[in-house]
């Protein structure tokens, strides 16, 4: 298993993070959009893993106001950010901590998480799963709008052409990609196949792909 650098790459990248992603996400207004509408309208507590920046949680806070919101995320720079943006509203919690080993907030009705677990190790990523099950309330949803890897070598090839002719033609500059491949190097990317049987291994139920543009994909789950 190779050494998993995404805290340290990520601490240095996250004064340009924000301002690179819009143009690195070929169709991010749908990504986000169909993360959103996957969370239960009545929900009163949500926690976003791998909360970064708080670009993410900004749009649950503002989508869900009424919601207590936990943002939890391993990088103080970008936590930092979050704060920055959101401030400290009543219903906002911000955690410094590593969501793989620290303990969740109980009867969620959302877990949330947005480009932060495929940089997780495959038997990380699995073994995070019955966690986040068993933090749900029954009826909870998991969604993970996530950077996936193609079904096969050749599609995979394929998407990354097509992603990079994409973000090109929407005014990515090369200094924007550079860092961006940069962060890629501690990707550990995962087919959408394989995640959702994780899922259901799990015990989550109604799971399913909603949402797929290139290598960026909305999961989801729910804990019966």
């Amino acid at each position: 298993m190779r050494p998993n650098n995404t805290q340290a790459v990520f601490d240095a990248t996250a004064a340009t993070y924000d301002r690179d992603r819009m143009k690195l996400i070929p169709g991010h207004h749908g990504f986000y959009a169909a993360a959103l509408e996957l969370i239960p309208p009545d929900a009163k507590l949500i926690v976003d893993l791998g909360a970064g920046s708080g670009l993410f949680s900004a749009m649950l806070h503002a989508a869900f106001p009424n919601a207590d919101l936990h943002l939890i995320d391993f990088s103080e720079p970008m936590l930092a950010l979050a704060r920055q943006r959101l401030g400290v509203p009543p219903r906002l919690t911000y955690t410094l901590a590593d969501y793989t080993t620290a303990p969740l907030p109980t009867a969620c009705d959302a877990i949330v998480s947005a480009l932060s677990i495929h940089h997780l190790d495959d038997d990380i990523k699995q073994a995070i799963l019955p966690r986040i099950h068993a933090a749900l309330r029954p009826g909870g949803v998991f969604i993970n709008a996530d950077h996936i890897a193609g079904p096969t070598p050749e599609l995979e090839e394929i998407y990354q052409q097509r992603w990079h002719t994409e973000i090109r033609r929407l005014g990515a500059t090369e200094q924007q990609i550079a860092d961006s491949l940069f962060r890629q190097q501690e990707d550990r990317r995962t087919p959408i196949d394989t995640q959702l049987a994780w899922l259901r291994t799990a015990g989550f139920t109604q799971v399913d792909c909603w949402y797929k543009a290139y290598t960026f994909a909305v999961l989801t789950g729910t804990r019966q």
